[in-house]
């Protein structure tokens, strides 16, 4: 059984597309001394790839030339960042050029050793203001000490199917990283803590900071508690992820009393789903431990 982690959620103002790597790895090193020691350190998405400096017309050509693959040595210096400092390390998410010539949104998960370990494609792209194309496969990484750990980008946390995947594969937490500019953040801090609640994982949502973003970054533990929220300016909150608390809850239920995730007993009918042409099958129900995830 993993143990605890304690992750930094850094909110932050995007940092200009043309050249942010020494200003990023500047700030990493600046938040790990002032609130250190950290396991984990996430940033928002698109962090690095800021636009907002660009006239509104040009900013989606933008982040179309900025896109590169994963092998590129941008992603690399990345992943060196993370094995300076010995961290798990999201960054945020990038633009993606894929083997197809996509245009992807990316979330990114280094290890300690600067391996990345897990890539994600944002799957609900905020249409029609988003250029990207929405990327497939849910994705959950092993982290130690944190147990595993779901990718989410932003409008992700609408849909319900997504939190509810990412737990039902075996997550603890997931990483919500999030570009707010508009005016519905409020609506999305109540999205965090209710995906908490149905689901019984930690959700850690991390948004940019004031003039661009709206702020609030948010971290809710497994019953829904806010556990820490950020103003609108530049902030880190530290929380610390504990899997045994999901457990607990999951066993006992939220507030002493839901169980959600042991609902079905043995020979419970299958209900229909028309909605995805399939069913809720109680054999199916329970969250999959991560090495059995198909």
């Amino acid at each position: 059984m993993p143990h605890m982690i304690t992750a930094g959620l850094a909110q932050r103002v995007p940092l200009p597309l043309e050249d942010p790597l020494q200003l990023f790895a500047d700030d990493v090193a600046k938040t790990l001394e002032a609130y250190g020691p950290l396991q984990m350190l996430v940033y928002p998405e698109l962090h690095l790839q800021g636009t907002e400096h660009l006239p509104l017309e040009e900013r989606s050509a933008a982040l179309e030339r900025a896109a590169v693959s994963l092998d590129d040595p941008f992603v690399a210096a990345l992943g060196a960042i993370a094995a300076e400092h010995q961290i798990w390390l999201c960054p945020g998410s990038i633009g993606e050029r894929d083997a197809d010539g996509g245009f992807r949104n990316t979330q990114l998960l280094f290890a300690p050793d600067g391996t990345l370990v897990a890539s994600y494609r944002k799957m609900f792209p905020w249409r029609p203001f988003e250029p990207h194309q929405p990327g497939t496969e849910f994705v959950a990484a092993e982290v130690p000490g944190m147990g595993s750990v779901g990718l989410s980008i932003c409008y992700d946390a609408w849909f319900p199917e997504h939190s509810r995947h990412l737990a039902w594969m075996g997550a603890n937490a997931i990483l919500n990283i999030v570009k707010t500019t508009s005016e519905d953040r409020e609506q999305e801090l109540v999205l965090a803590r209710a995906n908490a609640i149905v689901n019984q994982v930690y959700m850690l949502s991390v948004n940019c900071a004031s003039p661009i973003g709206r702020g609030r970054s948010i971290a809710v533990d497994p019953e829904g508690m806010v556990l820490g929220e950020a103003g609108l300016g530049e902030d880190t909150l530290v929380v610390r992820i504990d899997p045994a608390a999901v457990q607990r809850v999951r066993e006992h239920g939220t507030a002493g009393t839901n169980r959600v995730w042991s609902q079905f007993h043995p020979g419970d009918a299958s209900i229909k789903l028309p909605l995805y042409n399939g069913e809720l099958d109680p054999a199916r129900w329970t969250p999959q431990h991560p090495q059995h995830r198909s």
